[in-house]
């Protein structure tokens, strides 16, 4: 195996024995041959849309297929053998159709040819030939390309997916999935060509988001400011973590009248400000951070826990026997709910004692998306133009396990009291509970929402450049990103679509970017690792 898309890779260069996240050989060997799988389906698919052969299948089992292979999403092996025999078969059925209308099939011996084996052990060593440093490249720079590229498109999946089960698809998306697949196996691609896209995919990742937005806020209602306490009730508990708006809704559905109270942890925590999620009397609160006390947390909680989408550490003996999953999410031996029939993790959460009594730890404010900032946009701008607010930073993305994160939290807590700061993902729970104040009524600390929301807060700076009359990259905006995982690379990604510059990125760069490839995003965007938070907010705020 060889792995390094994630910021925890080992030694900073990639795992090569086992996943720092658990994830074993022969669960990232077959992920790297799933992965070369869909690049000979998106090879035909791609020759299918040149003659105006299309079949909506192709695209939500490839966005389905990539989005599997994320960190931390699946790691049961027999899924992997599943999915890659259901790619070929896809494959093959669409060469028919081809066929059947004299379509001249012009496929290259590779991905587009290639035949799974039957057994396991057959497959692993068929993909021990197709992994990562198997593209086809030129130097070591365009493999760095081809790598960011695919690690994008993977994030892009994943918001992808979400947006099409909540009903919201584009087919131009699922075409440039396609493409980038594609180009990965080509040959004879230049840096330029590279270069560029890499910022498709970003261009791609804005739109997925878009469209998550879409089908988030259409079914849900747009997110409102919302006071989350950090306590508990008395009685039965099932919490909830990953990210899957639909699978909550459908939980508060079943467990309604039970006695159970449902809690959300990690990006969970931002449903809270939906207002239809509102309306279910026994989702009360959050429950725990993210990832530095997710083994506590998850061992201590005394109910049934559900993740519903990735961002869950390996699963431990002490707590797994509660744990459910669904969705994608898939560890072996872990009881898994393909069809949002909750009842057997109602049925455990029953069987399990609860919280003994009610207990207060505070509450925590969230649903500053970008509606309810722009509600306030008149006193915001106020507040700017009389000097009152000195600067905006978005300190937001992942958490993860890796020592170095503390930095956000000193960032956020030595920042002068005229600063606001907003925030989404599971990064913010490094700081989340801080009390800030305010300023004239405008909170310092203002929770976009999920990963996904950077939406949202990208909507946010347009909406103040315009009304500042300025460039996005001049307004008193600074964005100091956490990155852990791939769809945190695709949003990086999409804001350097956008253009925007000056972006500080930690805890450490990614290790798949090559010297050369660092040098053009300073070049071209200004992007630099962080500092101190004592440095850096000197440099920015002077």
């Amino acid at each position: 195996m060889f792995c390094y898309q994630c910021e925890q890779t080992a030694k900073g260069t990639g795992c090569d024995v086992l996943g720092v996240c658990g994830k074993k050989p022969d669960v990232a060997d077959l992920q790297d041959l799933l992965l070369y799988s869909l690049m000979g389906l998106s090879q035909v698919v791609l020759q299918g849309i040149r003659f105006s052969i299309e079949d909506p299948r192709y695209g939500v089992f490839t966005a389905k297929a990539a989005f599997s292979t994320l960190t931390n999403v699946d790691f049961d092996p027999q899924r992997f053998v599943d999915l890659i025999h259901q790619s070929v078969a896809l494959r093959e059925d669409l060469k028919k159709q081809l066929e059947s209308r004299n379509v001249p099939l012009q496929l290259k011996q590779g991905a587009a040819t290639f035949q799974p084996a039957e057994t396991r052990d057959e497959l692993l060593e068929q993909a021990a030939r197709v992994g990562l440093f198997s593209y086809p490249a030129d130097s070591p720079d365009i493999l760095s390309l081809k790598h960011t590229l695919l690690f994008g498109i993977k994030g892009v999946a994943a918001y992808a997916e979400h947006a099409q089960i909540l009903g919201q698809e584009d087919d131009k998306l699922y075409h440039f999935i396609f493409k980038a697949l594609a180009a990965i196996q080509q040959t004879g691609l230049n840096q330029d060509d590279l270069v560029q896209l890499v910022l498709d995919c970003g261009k791609t990742a804005y739109r997925a988001m878009e469209l998550l937005d879409a089908g988030n806020t259409r079914t849900y209602g747009h997110p409102v400011p919302t006071r989350v306490p950090l306590g508990h009730k008395k009685g039965k508990a099932i919490l909830v973590s990953g990210h899957d708006l639909k699978d909550l809704e459908e939980l508060l559905k079943q467990t309604r009248g039970t006695g159970i109270n449902i809690y959300t942890h990690g990006e969970m925590l931002p449903l809270h400000g939906y207002p239809k999620l509102k309306e279910y009397e026994h989702f009360y609160g959050h429950y725990g951070t993210a990832w530095q006390n997710q083994t506590r947390e998850f061992k201590e909680f005394p109910g049934a826990i559900l993740m519903t989408t990735n961002c869950l550490q390996r699963p431990q003996k002490a707590y797994e026997k509660n744990l459910f999953t669904s969705g994608l999410v898939g560890w072996p031996g872990i009881p898994h709910i393909p069809d949002t029939d909750f009842q057997p993790v109602i049925n455990r959460a029953l069987a399990l004692p609860g919280f003994e009594e009610d207990v207060e730890k505070g509450a925590v404010m969230t649903g500053f998306a970008r509606n309810a900032i722009l509600d306030k946009a008149d006193d915001i701008l106020a507040a700017v133009k009389a000097g009152k607010i000195r600067h905006f930073f978005l300190v937001a993305g992942c958490d993860g396990a890796k020592p170095g994160r503390n930095y956000y939290t000193e960032f956020v807590e030595k920042l002068p009291e005229d600063c606001v700061v907003m925030t989404l993902a599971c990064g913010k729970f490094r700081f989340f509970d801080k009390d800030l104040g305010d300023i004239d009524g405008i909170p310092r600390l203002l929770d976009v929402g999920q990963c996904n929301d950077a939406y949202s807060a990208i909507q946010i700076a347009l909406a103040l450049s315009r009304a500042l009359d300025t460039n996005v990259n001049d307004l008193p905006l600074s964005m100091i990103l956490s990155w852990y995982e791939q769809k945190a690379v695709c949003i990086l990604l999409a804001l350097l679509y956008l253009g925007i510059q000056d972006i500080r990125l930690g805890p450490s760069l990614p290790a798949f970017f090559t010297p050369n490839i660092l040098n053009v995003l300073v070049e071209k965007f200004n992007i630099m690792p962080i500092k101190t938070p004592d440095q850096d907010i000197k440099d920015i705020l002077g």
